[in-house]
């Protein structure tokens, strides 16, 4: 049985602790993060709200916010997805005001950080979605390797380590942040 956003959504009404994500028909339940990767995504979305706030430039949003995807099979509403980055943004003229619903459009930047539970390949099989569907970077943190790479339609990763600079000019001109800078400080 294949399963839509309405399906989702009445579900999510009777378990609103329950984190979800629609998936080709199959409603996902997503686990909590571990609290290292939870500090990581905290640390990367403080970074990039302090940016995009202070400037106007747009949202910057947590795991928790729902955008419904269009579908990649043309004229088939029914067969839409429902994902959530763990950090996205969107430019504020794509999204004038905000939604109390989930929002129908596809984020600029999206950003998954791996858990200790997570493998990678479904992470880059995600980014890769929202690629085609229209995101223009997707970014992929990985606090087991120290290493942040950065995913563009059509062209080969980038992989950063702590030394490098991600700079995302094509979303945030400007914007700039050492990769050491993500991992959660050690307290003497």
């Amino acid at each position: 049985m294949s399963l839509t956003i309405a399906d989702l959504e009445q579900l999510q009404s009777e378990h609103p602790e329950w984190r979800m994500e629609l998936v080709e028909g199959n409603i996902i339940v997503m686990g909590p993060s571990d609290y290292e990767s939870e500090e990581i995504t905290t640390r990367l979305t403080t970074f990039l709200n302090n940016w995009v706030m202070s400037r106007k430039l747009g949202r910057v949003t947590g795991s928790s916010a729902g955008f419904i995807l269009p579908s990649m099979e043309e004229g088939d509403s029914e067969k839409r997805n429902l994902r959530a980055p763990d950090v996205s943004f969107v430019r504020a003229d794509r999204l004038k005001k905000s939604k109390r619903d989930f929002v129908e459009l596809v984020p600029d930047l999206v950003v998954e950080v791996k858990s200790k539970s997570d493998r990678i390949k479904p992470l880059e099989e995600k980014i890769q979605l929202f690629l085609q569907l229209g995101s223009t970077v997707g970014i992929l943190v990985d606090p087991d390797k120290l290493t942040v790479t950065v995913y563009r339609l059509n062209q080969a990763p980038v992989v950063l380590h702590n030394g490098d600079t991600l700079t995302l000019p094509d979303v945030l001109p400007g914007w700039e942040l050492a990769i050491s800078e993500l991992w959660p400080p050690e307290f003497e």
